[in-house]
């Protein structure tokens, strides 16, 4: 047969190697955070996805999800996809035409779920929250009453705006009592703060693999409840979503079944990441996460820097700082990561950097370097700050907490 040039010609490109900084990273933004070596290793592997080793594979990941998650459902499954996906996967399953949903919004992701739940045809309120504060139980309780919702979207970690929702348990008792099941986003801190899922009265939570547990980006997991699932299960219009399809899931998740072609290796990698958090127990690994979230605003504060969100309902896990006056986000995270090799944050319109405290970021050496990069930048753009009180109230923080204060 006669051979013809393809119409397209073939580009020239160059490899990862002449592409990627020759010093690598510090991953200290708003995630992805960097990975230990097992879940590195793991990620490398390929198995198949339908074997009896997988299916051994998707117990122990359902049964320390469920450690995690502090939940005895079921009705934990993974999402092939990030923690927006697994999102969409609790809102799709919960909500369709007509639906009933309250979203407490007080930030970027919150209005996320929002915008997810009305393109499923639901009816949603919104309760917007003031920027840097938490809805208050009286306002809850009087939407609540109001709008009389199925559904209650709240996010546990604000991350665009660093905002903690550290009312939750209340809220949800709150939205219980009223007779609507309570959807959760514990993205950036599912295994870096307490959530009790059952004891709470919670019914679904999402979270990605990326943040709190480190692992890789793009597989993420979620919980139902018993009444959640049976919700899902007895809804008379059918999911539009096909992949996102929790009934579907459950075959390939609880019954060694196809549902598509599983991304094995994230799987793998996913499984050692939650193996690693189950070896350090939540109760240290929470207690770490504290600690170290701590001494870096006390370090950032010494400096003469500000911290963006108000401390009542500061984010322990993302930490936001204001920018000095005539710097953008920009400005600094381009500086620190071309500069210092170090990798943090701007946000969503915000005057602000964020610095993540999940998983591996979470390591004093990770913290002094990143101080005295952020203290260097600032020095460097022309803003005022006190780099060696910074590092002093790193140490002193770090110290303190080490003897039990």
């Amino acid at each position: 047969m006669p051979t013809t040039e393809p119409s397209i010609p073939c580009p020239d490109v160059v490899s990862l190697d002449a592409i990627l900084p020759e010093e690598p990273l510090l991953m200290m933004g708003a995630g992805p955070v960097p990975i230990p070596a097992a879940v590195a290793k793991a990620n490398a592997i390929v198995i198949n996805h339908l074997g009896a080793t997988m299916s051994k594979v998707i117990g122990q990941v359902k049964e320390m999800a469920r450690y995690v998650f502090q939940t005895r459902s079921k009705w934990v499954l993974g999402v092939a996809g990030p923690g927006s996906a697994a999102m969409e996967m609790a809102i799709s399953n919960l909500a369709w035409s007509g639906t009933r949903v309250l979203s407490i919004k007080n930030g970027f992701f919150s209005a996320r779920m929002a915008e997810m739940a009305k393109r499923c045809g639901a009816h949603v309120a919104m309760l917007d929250v003031a920027d840097g504060a938490v809805a208050s139980l009286a306002d809850v309780e009087r939407a609540l009453a109001r709008e009389r919702p199925e559904i209650v979207t709240i996010v546990q970690g604000e991350t665009s705006n660093t905002v903690w929702n550290h009312q939750l348990k209340e809220i949800a008792a709150l939205a219980r009592a009223a007779g609507a099941l309570v959807v959760v986003d514990a993205v950036c801190t599912l295994s870096t703060m307490p959530l009790e899922m059952d004891a709470w009265g919670i019914d679904a939570v999402i979270t990605g693999g990326q943040k709190g547990l480190s692992s890789i980006p793009g597989v993420s997991l979620i919980a139902f409840s018993d009444a959640a699932w049976e919700r899902m299960k007895t809804r008379a219009q059918p999911n539009a979503h096909w992949c996102l399809d929790a009934s579907l899931a459950e075959n390939f998740w609880h019954n060694a079944g196809y549902h598509y072609t599983a991304p094995v290796s994230g799987v793998l990698a996913l499984h050692e990441a939650l193996r690693l958090v189950c070896a350090e127990t939540l109760e240290k690994r929470f207690a770490r996460h504290l600690k170290c979230s701590l001494a870096l605003q006390a370090g950032v504060s010494a400096m003469g820097l500000a911290l963006f969100a108000p401390e009542p309902c500061r984010l322990n896990s993302v930490v936001g700082i204001s920018t000095p006056a005539g710097l953008s986000p920009a400005d600094v995270c381009g500086h620190i990561s071309s500069q210092h090799q170090v990798e943090i944050s701007g946000s969503f319109g915000l005057p602000i950097v964020r610095i993540g405290q999940m998983g591996e970021q979470c390591r004093e050496h990770n913290l002094f370097r990143t101080l005295h990069a952020l203290g260097r930048t600032m020095v460097e753009l022309g803003a005022r700050v006190d780099l060696p009180a910074g590092v002093a109230a790193l140490e002193q923080s770090l110290s303190e907490n080490a003897r039990g204060r």
